[in-house]
């Protein structure tokens, strides 16, 4: 206050809370920037979770960070998970490969709230075992007893590991799923050969599409509609999504690209 002489606070303002299905530009200094979606929000003094896979240079020098080193992030953008139009309604999750990561945060807050909402169920699909991700938060929302966890794996790999669980393709858990197809809620993320199918699955089911989200990750560079990277048809993913209606998107997604 100037009446103590004491400086006035003119620090910028404090930048809006990420929320689940939202995503940050980050980047280990000099390697470029890269998309990565918040796996987990709202930890303790605003911590967030990133889950980074190794796939090009800026990727790897994420992966190789250690304690202490200095990253860049800005953000969060984009849109987030509609939980409010969830209430009072059946959650389905259904999760391909790497793309669990951007759903984890959404069921951490769903079953934060469980009475909230009806039943849940979470179904993933991943290519081996040796794919899966989060395992220790499945085995523990698992054991909750209040969200339907049900894993499946294209096929084996390594024909010594033994899988107990199912083999097939991430749709065929939805014949298994125990939800009511007029008042569910879908939210969907994974390669967009495996949306797409599970979008027409869902809707196979009885699921309305204006129900259905799907998270869209294409080439994101700029992280704010500028760049034009990420279009989508009309749609710039980094802007509009990457979150977005299955109404929308799915169209678009048919599209065979040249």
């Amino acid at each position: 206050p100037a009446e103590t002489g004491e400086p006035a606070d003119i620090g910028r303002p404090a930048e809006p809370a990420p929320r689940p299905g939202q995503f940050a530009m980050l980047a280990a200094l000099g390697t470029g920037e890269v998309p990565i979606s918040y796996s987990a929000v709202g930890g303790p003094g605003g911590q967030v979770e990133h889950t980074v896979r190794s796939a090009g240079a800026a990727t790897a020098a994420l992966v190789a960070a250690r304690p202490g080193d200095l990253l860049a992030s800005r953000g969060p953008y984009g849109t987030g998970w509609d939980l409010d139009a969830a209430t009072g309604r059946d959650v389905v999750v259904v999760a391909g490969g790497i793309g669990l990561a951007p759903l984890t945060g959404l069921i951490d807050a769903v079953l934060a709230d469980r009475d909230r909402y009806g039943s849940v169920n979470l179904l993933v699909g991943v290519r081996t075992p040796d794919d899966l991700c989060f395992a220790h938060r499945l085995r523990d929302w698992s054991a909750r007893g209040d969200v339907e966890v049900a894993i499946t794996v294209d096929r084996l790999g390594d024909p010594a590991h033994r899988w107990p669980g199912a083999i097939g393709v991430v749709t065929t858990l939805l014949d298994g799923a125990c939800f009511d197809p007029s008042t569910a809620r879908a939210f969907v993320c994974g390669p967009e050969v495996m949306m797409r199918a599970t979008v027409r699955a869902l809707a196979d089911r009885g699921v309305d599409l204006a129900d259905v989200e799907v998270s869209v990750e294409r080439s994101m560079t700029c992280g704010v509609g500028h760049c034009g990277h990420c279009q989508l048809g009309p749609v710039l993913t980094c802007r509009e999504g990457p979150v977005l209606s299955a109404a929308r998107v799915l169209p678009l997604l048919e599209v065979r690209e040249r």
